[in-house]
């Protein structure tokens, strides 16, 4: 995807969503070297800047020169509908990897110290010695091996953890892992097979939507499923069966393919499974001022950002 031509980014609006915070808009307004404006019903005259979670359908015309995403995640702005031709979408990583990274490295070592069970015992004042693993020499299967994924392996590697990337068309293995396999090959069943814990950190499309199913579940030999991608990445049925077959041996999930997941759903309601409502990498206002300047630097200067998705493949 190109940048806008400089010149109408130089005279360009500032628009800003409701929900950035003033702290935010006056790191934007400085950026910019302009005004930041509030959202409008309806769309300006004229190009414009609009940073935002959302892309109102006022703002999906020919005036949209760049939308700047606070979210990681942009499959839901490419889900709403056809996004406007010639607009750059840009998105929010910041620390994001680092974060989401620790996440993982701590459910891993909660689980190989025994932690729920030491809490457990903790409140029935039990005294009973309980037995701990070592995570170095084990292995951890990541789906995905952009920026989330290789931060995830870098530092479950820095623990002496195996790590085995998935990707759709391996080339040079990715910061971070020991080797990559093709998505979908024999090599891939194999690492699920000897996996201790399988990571997902996939985007959500076509592609990857129910990714996650029953095939791939029953390749595993009691692995623990980590989900910081996204949820409708997941067969919950599938994941279901598994945890009860135990082929899986516990999940550990930040996402839902339903969102946010009311008193009901039945994934509440999964064994040996913990929900953590969305919060493994959770965007920081710092992120964003940092994340956009950047992209502004390079869309100044005439250059696709790093940060900019591919609106056809969906990240």
């Amino acid at each position: 995807m190109r940048p806008p031509h400089p010149a109408p980014l130089a005279r360009a609006r500032l628009l800003t969503s409701p929900s950035v915070g003033p702290a935010v808009v006056r790191e934007l307004e400085r950026i910019t070297d302009r005004p930041a404006e509030p959202a409008y019903a309806s769309a300006p005259d004229g190009p414009f800047v609009y940073v935002g979670g959302a892309l109102p359908e006022a703002l999906r015309n020919p005036g949209l020169l760049w939308f700047h995403s606070v979210n990681a995640g942009t499959d839901a702005l490419l889900a709403a509908g056809p996004w406007p031709e010639g607009a750059l979408l840009t998105r929010t990583v910041g620390r994001m990897g680092e974060r989401i990274a620790q996440y993982v490295l701590a459910w891993a070592l909660s689980e190989c110290q025994s932690v729920p069970e030491h809490t457990a015992q903790h409140a029935r004042a039990e005294w009973r010695r309980l037995p701990s693993e070592l995570v170095a020499g084990r292995t951890a299967v990541v789906h995905g091996t952009g920026r989330i994924g290789s931060a995830v392996a870098g530092l479950l590697r820095a623990c002496a953890v195996r790590t085995v990337g998935v990707c759709r068309t391996p080339r040079a293995v990715p910061p971070g892992f020991d080797r990559v396999v093709r998505a979908g090959s024999d090599e891939e069943s194999a690492a699920l097979a000897d996996a201790r814990w399988v990571v997902s950190a996939l985007p959500l499309t076509a592609a990857t939507e129910r990714y996650f199913d029953a095939a791939r579940f029953s390749a595993m030999r009691g692995a623990t499923f980590i989900n910081v991608g996204r949820g409708a990445t997941v067969d919950m049925a599938a994941l279901e069966a598994a945890l009860h077959g135990g082929t899986v041996r516990g999940a550990v999930l930040d996402v839902l393919p339903d969102e946010p997941a009311g008193p009901g759903d039945p994934a509440w309601r999964l064994p040996r499974t913990v929900i953590t409502s969305h919060s493994a990498g959770i965007t920081a206002e710092e992120d964003v001022v940092g994340d956009f300047a950047a992209c502004w630097a390079d869309v100044a200067r005439g250059r696709t950002p790093a940060l900019a998705v591919d609106t056809g493949r969906g990240y």
